[in-house]
This record gives C-alpha cells, sequence and structure tokens, in this order.
C-alpha cells in the first residue's frame, strides 16, 4: 500500500526515534521543508539528548506513538539514525497507523522502523534526513529525488554499469536497507520475507570480514537462495582487507554465486553524499542490462 503523496498544507512530522541530533540540522530542514508549502511539526522530545539517545526509552516511544496515531500528519521524518531503535521497536503499536498509513523517512538505523511497516504492507521511503536537507544545495539531486518523492514523482534509477553486475531482469517488491541494522532483527517479528524480493543492501564502518560474516549468514540460512535480485548501495568508510583474498563487492558476488538472479552494485545510496531517495515494500522491477542498470516502479 502507498501513503498518500503530500500537498502543499500538508503537516510533516519531525521525530527523533534513535540518536540524539544536533538542533541546527531540525530547524534547517524545518526552514526548507516549509519553503515548500508544507506544515512542519517536531515532536516533544526531538532535540532531547539522553547519552547517545534522543532522549529515554518512554521519551522516544512517547513522540513515535504521536505521530504515528496522529491522522492529521501526513508524513513522519526521522530527524537521524545513529542507535536507539532496537530498544523500542517492539513497544510501538502500529494499530492506527495502518489504519490511517503515511510515509515514515529515513535511512540506516532507520531500516528497523522501515522493515517494520514493509511487514505490514505499507511503504515506506528510504529517503535523506534532517542534516542533508540542512546542508546540501536545494537544487542537488539528494534534494530533488527527496521532494519529487514526496510529491508523488518518484524517480525511476537508470544507472551506468558496473563491470561486477550480473545481468538479468527480476520483480518483487524491494525491501532492506542497512545491512548490520538489517542482520539484528533476524528472526525477530520485524524480520523481513525476502521471498521473491528484490534485496537492497547498503552499510557504513564495516570491516570487510564483517561483511563476509553477515552474507554468509544470509546464505547460509537460505535467504539469499530466496530473493530474487540484489541491489548493493554504497558501502562505505571502511578499508579493503587484503588479507581476505577478496574486495568487499567479490565478497558479495561470492555469497550469491550459487543463484542465477540480477546483481546490481554501486547503486546511488548508502551513507554517502549522494544518497537518493526511493520507495521500500512496494513492487519493482529491477533491469541490469550491459548498457545500463533500471529500476523500475510498477505504481
Amino acid at each position: 500500500m502507498i501513503p498518500s503523496f503530500l500537498r502543499a498544507g500538508d503537516q510533516i512530522h519531525i521525530v527523533s526515534p534513535s540518536g540524539c541530533i544536533q538542533p541546527g540540522f531540525i530547524d534547517g530542514a524545518t526552514k526548507l521543508l516549509s519553503s515548500w508549502g508544507l506544515k512542519v511539526t517536531e515532536g516533544k522530545y526531538v532535540r532531547t539528548e539522553y547519552g547517545r539517545f534522543a532522549g529515554t526509552i518512554d521519551e522516544r516511544v512517547a513522540d513515535l506513538q504521536q505521530a504515528l496515531d496522529n491522522p492529521s500528519i501526513k508524513a513522519i521524518l526521522c530527524s537521524r539514525g545513529g542507535y536507539g531503535l532496537a530498544q523500542i521497536i517492539d513497544k510501538i503499536d502500529f494499530t492506527s497507523f495502518t489504519k490511517s498509513p503515511k510515509w515514515l523517512i529515513g535511512f540506516s538505523d532507520i531500516t528497523i522502523l522501515l522493515n517494520a511497516i514493509t511487514q505490514l504492507g505499507i511503504a515506506s521511503m528510504h529517503g535523506i534526513m534532517t542534516k542533508y536537507l540542512t546542508e546540501l544545495p536545494e537544487k542537488s539531486d539528494q534534494i530533488m529525488s527527496f521532494k519529487n518523492l514526496l510529491f508523488g514523482t518518484p524517480s525511476n534509477f537508470s544507472i551506468k554499469p558496473e563491470a561486477k553486475n550480473r545481468l538479468g531482469h527480476a520483480g518483487g517488491k524491494l525491501i532492506g536497507g542497512n545491512l548490520s541494522v538489517m542482520m539484528g532483527m533476524r528472526s525477530t517479528p520485524f524480520d523481513l520475507d525476502f521471498n521473491n524480493n528484490i534485496l537492497f543492501i547498503e552499510d557504513v564502518g564495516e570491516k570487510p570480514y564483517q561483511i563476509d560474516r553477515m552474507m554468509q549468514s544470509l546464505r547460509l540460512s537460505g535467504v539469499l537462495k530466496q530473493i530474487s535480485g540484489l541491489v548493493v548501495g554504497q558501502f562505505s568508510d571502511y578499508d579493503e582487507d587484503p588479507l581476505m583474498m577478496q574486495s568487499v563487492a567479490e565478497i558479495i558476488l561470492a555469497a550469491v554465486s550459487e543463484y542465477d538472479y540480477p546483481v546490481c552494485f554501486n547503486f546511488p545510496a548508502g551513507h554517502v553524499d549522494y544518497n537518493l531517495s526511493f520507495v521500500l515494500g512496494e513492487q519493482a522491477e529491477l533491469f541490469v542490462d550491459s548498457d545500463q542498470v533500471r529500476l523500475n516502479y510498477k505504481f
């Protein structure tokens, strides 16, 4: 199910369910979103600092729950990722949200929340958050992909081929997000249904052997056999490890070597400046050809 896209005058609400955020980023995002004609509101505890967290567990639950339950709110923008959603996701009641769905926006630790609503059959936005909205030029590709999607013009992606791509065509829901965060939810009620779906992965700061461990876990558990295609986003802030005898891209390819579905590398999303926004939890088609890669939605 696709939540309603936004129009001028609609309310977008900022919450901080994970890490604490510099208040200036909330101010910057509010200024930009307001210039688009949106009514910007924020949670009571959105600017709170409690160690590395944006408030206590109870405070973060209260803010997120209120936002999910309020039918006047048309989109919820998470201020940042970091860490914290694993502490509260099982304390959230999605009953009202399923009756009045709205866009949930974020990435990184917010993967937990996006995956939870994917399992409810509701689409979400793997999208940039307040720091990007504050610091990037308004006409940048990153801001425009976010704005266009928010107002109902999602991008169909066409990107240059990579040498390690594996050619082919796949269909299914586009699911996934941050690899290490997603792995933390395996065998919980917030794990994903991978069967016949296209898996997107990205990560930051993970060593090559840690990436290999996670990919092997997906292989050994049967996930990599179930999916219909693999979209590899940006793996950033790491050094290749010559003792692994493979690059990170080769590690990922080796993990899926038994299967024949398409694999796309260098998708423009992840913990990098050039981080484009896209829809998770909705039907898509992936075409990996020798001259280009296309990711198209069916809505």
